[in-house]
């Protein structure tokens, strides 16, 4: 089996220093970077299975390497930072983050999420199986095999691992109301570990992607203080 390849970008050598024994120990192969531009030639180059980020980092701040790795990869990301604001973990989800860590941290809870998410990962790019059918609603086409999205029957709609899992997972149960936490456990797994809240910024995602209007949405709706659920109507095959 392949060893799995985790890049840690934190301009503090003590935190890269602490990450990679643990993630050693883990069995995981560890490389390095310091700093923003470092980190994101590291990303590109290397091609790791995931990616450990700080957000406060010189040149290139975090969230600007995860804009512009984006562009080219949906390697899984977990940021970090010294800073604990909403609106930092909103922006980090919103530029592509799987996970927040608020430092100081735990060296053995983050060697544990990434394991989760390397895991939950490799179980989504696993998943697809010729045999499943293609999922067709009015103004919606999901086809699980080959994980492509097409919508009003002419638009193809790019969107990253995360969000199709989210928007396969409302499918495959239409009409059905989905909690935040069990659409966190049928993507990310059951051993998740961070904020809800992260589920509403990916339907936020999803949303713009897929043209859909949150207040009078066409396909995915929100029950209030509850969850989400798929509303289009199914086509009949």
């Amino acid at each position: 089996m392949r060893t799995q390849r985790v890049l840690v970008v934190d301009d503090e050598a003590k935190i890269r220093m602490l990450v990679r024994a643990y993630l050693e120990a883990d069995g995981f192969a560890v490389t390095e970077a310091a700093d923003g531009t470092g980190g994101l030639r590291a990303a590109l180059d290397e091609k790791p299975d995931l990616v450990i980020l700080d957000v406060m980092l010189p040149g290139l701040d975090g969230f600007e390497v995860m804009r512009r790795l984006r562009k080219t990869s949906d390697v899984p990301v977990i940021l970090l930072t010294a800073r604990d604001e909403e609106l930092d973990r909103v922006v980090g989800f919103t530029t592509g983050g799987d996970d927040y860590v608020t430092k100081p941290f735990s060296a053995r809870e983050l060697a544990l999420r990434v394991r989760a998410i390397l895991r939950r990962s490799t179980t989504s790019a696993g998943a697809a199986d010729p045999d499943d059918a293609i999922l067709r609603f009015d103004g919606l086409m999901i086809d699980p095999t080959r994980r492509t999205v097409v919508v009003e029957d002419e638009r193809v709609v790019e969107l990253s691992a995360l969000d199709f899992d989210i928007l396969h997972a409302l499918a495959e149960a239409p009409g059905h109301v989905f909690t935040r936490r069990q659409l966190l456990e049928r993507v990310w797994g059951h051993d998740f570990f961070g904020d809800e809240r992260v589920v509403d910024v990916h339907i936020r995602t999803l949303r713009r992607e897929l043209g859909d209007d949150a207040a009078q949405p066409r396909l995915i709706g929100t029950v209030r203080n509850v969850g989400y659920r798929l509303v289009a109507s199914a086509v009949p095959a």
